[in-house]
């Protein structure tokens, strides 16, 4: 009967790479992170606190995260004309929305045709687009173009079109186009019969996720924080948005703390001297940031998204 002989078995040392960090470093590593991302969390964190807070003990004590006492009153403040809140809720995450969504389809079919070496007015265009990053016609001639030429004074137009290009961002997508798109690529559906829209909308809108991702984030940044398109072609409350609106709120609370005297008679009737300052401006924060934050992670998906889309076998 034959025995079986059992050799001992030899542990086989783990190799680590050059991007291989030790037990102790990564520990480090991950300290320094969390300590950064409570840096930036606490900020929000106290902001949001600040915004529940009682108004006398925020001026009295200051900004602290356990407040000396809870109150509703700056919410209570800006939500007593609920119905504009609402309305300029709705016009900010239309122009975000519908302004965003608008913009990256310009950006995007005036970049890729400028990223094509085979496009016969590529200078031409490269250069007028180049040319309005340094030079423009003032804000005297802007405002008569949308004012007198264009009529759009008092509309949510006015509100969207001038954001709606931007050179930055074309260059941006251009320099995308141009060194991620494998030209082959695009030879290879031109001989299969492919024309250039379905190329365009089913090859290269595909592999861009990432850079439309990204443009798109910032796009909806700039049209939910604007507030000077409002104060330069809106004059009534019918169609000003979120930001400027808020923004308004401030200088009317500004304007009747300045004014003790003139306004007494008022304050004894209403308390308007009363008003939660330093309360409100941190609920006006949590109104105008809140949206945003919760918007990210859906930006975040499309990311990884594109990333995995975007990849191209070698």
């Amino acid at each position: 009967m034959s025995k079986t002989i059992s050799l001992p078995k030899q542990r086989i040392a783990k190799k680590h790479g050059p991007n291989d960090l030790s037990p102790t470093a990564n520990l480090l590593v991950n300290v320094f992170f969390w300590i950064y991302t409570a840096a930036c969390i606490m900020p929000l964190v106290l902001v949001i606190i600040v915004s529940f807070s009682d108004e006398k003990g925020v001026l009295i004590h200051g900004y602290n995260f356990i407040p000396e006492g809870w109150s509703l009153e700056a919410y209570k403040f800006m939500f007593k004309d609920w119905h504009q809140i609402l309305r300029s809720f709705g016009i900010s995450v239309f122009l975000a929305t519908v302004g965003t969504a608008i913009s990256l389809v310009m950006m995007s079919l005036y970049a890729y045709p400028i990223s094509r070496s085979d496009f016969p007015h590529k200078s031409f265009f490269s250069f007028f687009m180049f040319f309005t990053m340094l030079f423009n016609g003032g804000l005297v001639p802007w405002y008569l173009v949308y004012t007198q030429m264009l009529d759009l004074k008092n509309t949510l137009a006015a509100l969207m079109l001038p954001l709606l290009v931007s050179a930055f961002f074309v260059l941006l997508l251009r320099t995308f186009f141009a060194n991620s798109i494998p030209m082959p690529l695009i030879e290879a559906a031109k001989i299969d019969g492919a024309g250039e829209i379905r190329i365009f909308s089913q090859i290269i809108i595909p592999l861009s996720l990432p850079v439309l991702a990204s443009v798109g984030l910032f796009q909806v940044l700039n049209y939910w924080n604007d507030w000077f398109l409002s104060l330069v072609f809106i004059s009534g409350s019918k169609n000003i948005n979120l930001q400027f609106m808020m923004y308004k709120t401030m200088l009317d609370i500004q304007f009747l703390t300045s004014n003790v005297q003139a306004s007494q008679g008022l304050a004894q009737a209403g308390g308007i001297l009363q008003l939660p300052t330093e309360t409100v401006r941190m609920a006006m924060a949590v109104l105008g940031i809140g949206p945003i934050v919760f918007a990210y992670p859906f930006f975040q998906k499309y990311f990884k998204k594109g990333l995995t889309v975007g990849a191209v076998k070698g």
